[in-house]
């Protein structure tokens, strides 16, 4: 049998299932692993007690009878979500050791079908970043090159699958924060359709914006978790999706109706946005992505040029709404009823100024700034209210592109990780590595990076997939096609 570790969620809930391992035992395998690659800063907090405990827990289901995929296995949140059993910092000074009387509903939702917690992952502070250098507690590392940055928001979630720390993790996407670390730490990751996973109990950055996805080794690995995590909470999320819960595995090999074994995307229309394919792409990364597009084709893809024409404009109008809903989100956060508070302080306006000016760090006291900015009084109508009405340009030029396809690809960042402290100095180059997702989150689409290959210096690229609304199933079905034709996703890391 391999390595617990590389088995995947599939692999390794088969392994459960038949005897050849336990819940304990994995549990042990991934807590140990996760004590010795500690350098790489994945995780925030572990709890081993809780984490055996729970493994035993879903060993006597097991025992007693029940099956499942998710029984039993090992997984970690980013420590956005929060959780009773840990606690949840969202990568910030503000919540340091802060512990919260109830689980979200996506770590309740998979502890249901058995899940094991190992711990809470390293993510850049309130989820605003694309490095993980933005976090409090540290910048997480790229498995494949320690001095690089993992991505980001989700770093340290896509740290520990590449790094074999646990089967599988979850992650949050508001502009990229699943698909950009996906990408630059060969792992596949999936952001639904907004509103499919509930954002109860996820702390909030942009609430128009922030989404809850699986991240893992594979596509199938993907769509287990997702068909674990998402479903309808209306009683507590406002925004969740009234749809049934779904089998996001249902079509994983299957072909498409009308296609065979042979090729099973037969009849699958690829748009590939004329828009993301420039010159402001790098040279490897559209060699990695051409090749994969190559592999669809043999597959029995056709592929189809598209254009999304105001991908240019995502970048600011992502940077100002969801600064403005970042403004309003974080008042919260005053020392008043939870998170850290001043020492000192001469009145509760001082109190105020010195807690928000502790708790925070630079990058999300830039976005609260730029979001009040955004939404005062003689600013509002001239950015926010212009750039809500762009974001709907955005998303019917999606929505004329999906009249020509069936599915959208391309890059999902313009380079492969860059080195830690590159980009320290500009925000600015930080915020332009999200010119392929923002458009997609903007949205509210579907959208998934799957490993591609390699580019320079043997870093990780991604190629991105972008799904209609309610589409995740067919996302799913078509990188797992690739995946069987491919073994990218399968590579890991030298020593890992």
């Amino acid at each position: 049998m391999k390595a617990l570790h590389h088995l995947g969620v599939a692999g390794l809930a088969d392994a459960l299932a038949q005897g050849r391992t336990s819940s304990v035992e994995a549990t042990r395998h991934f807590l140990d692993r996760a004590r010795a690659h500690a350098d790489l800063g994945a995780f925030l907090a572990i709890d081993e007690d809780t984490a055996l405990a729970q493994a035993s827990a879903a060993d006597a289901r097991r025992a007693a009878g029940e099956q499942g995929p998710l029984l039993g296995v090992p997984l970690a949140h980013k420590d956005i979500f929060v959780t009773r059993d840990l606690p949840t910092t969202a990568g910030s000074k503000m919540l340091d050791g802060y512990r919260s009387p109830f689980d979200a509903t996506v770590v309740a939702r998979l502890a249901q079908a058995g899940a094991v917690t190992l711990g809470k992952l390293n993510c850049d502070e309130f989820a605003m970043g694309g490095s993980n250098e933005n976090s409090a507690f540290g910048v997480a590392r790229n498995p494949w090159d320690a001095s690089r940055v993992p991505g980001g928001s989700s770093g340290g979630s896509a740290v520990a699958v590449a790094a074999g720390l646990a089967a599988a993790v979850t992650g949050t996407d508001t502009g990229g924060s699943i698909r950009q670390p996906a990408s630059f730490c060969g792992i596949t990751g999936i952001k639904p359709t907004y509103g499919r996973c509930s954002r109860y109990g996820m702390v909030a950055f942009a609430s128009s914006l922030d989404q809850a996805g699986p991240m893992a080794r594979s596509a199938a690995d993907c769509a287990v978790l997702l068909s674990a995590m998402a479903g309808p909470d209306i009683d507590r999320d406002s925004t969740s999706l009234d749809l049934p819960a779904e089998d996001y595995t249902r079509l994983l090999g299957q072909p498409r109706p009308g296609a065979d074994a042979a090729q099973p995307l037969k009849g699958l229309r690829i748009g590939l946005p004329r828009e993301f394919f420039g010159d402001g792409c790098a040279p490897d990364v559209l060699s990695a992505v051409r090749a994969a597009l190559n592999e669809y084709e043999k597959l029995g893809a056709t592929l189809v040029e598209v254009s999304l024409p105001r991908t240019e404009l995502s970048i600011p109008v992502y940077y100002i709404i969801a600064p403005a809903e970042a403004s309003s989100n974080l008042s919260r956060f005053d020392g008043v009823k939870f998170g850290h508070r001043a020492a000192k302080y001469d009145d509760l306006v001082d109190m105020y100024q010195k807690t928000r000016s502790e708790g925070f760090g630079p990058e999300v006291q830039r976005r609260i700034m730029i979001g009040t900015y955004v939404l005062s009084h003689g600013y509002y109508d001239a950015y926010y209210i212009k750039a809500q009405q762009i974001r709907r340009l955005i998303a019917q030029d999606f929505q004329q592109a999906f009249a020509q396809c069936d599915l959208i690809a391309g890059p999902v960042a313009p380079s492969v990780a860059w080195k830690i402290g590159e980009k320290g100095d500009d925000p600015v180059a930080n915020y332009l590595a999200d010119i392929y997702t923002l458009s997609t989150s903007l949205a509210g689409l579907p959208g998934m990076s799957v490993p591609a290959g390699f580019g320079a210096d043997g870093l990780p690229v991604g190629l991105q997939l972008v799904g209609n609304y309610l589409k995740e199933a067919e996302l799913l079905q078509a990188a797992h096609a690739f995946q069987q034709a491919t073994d990218w996703h399968t590579r890991t890391a030298q020593g890992f």
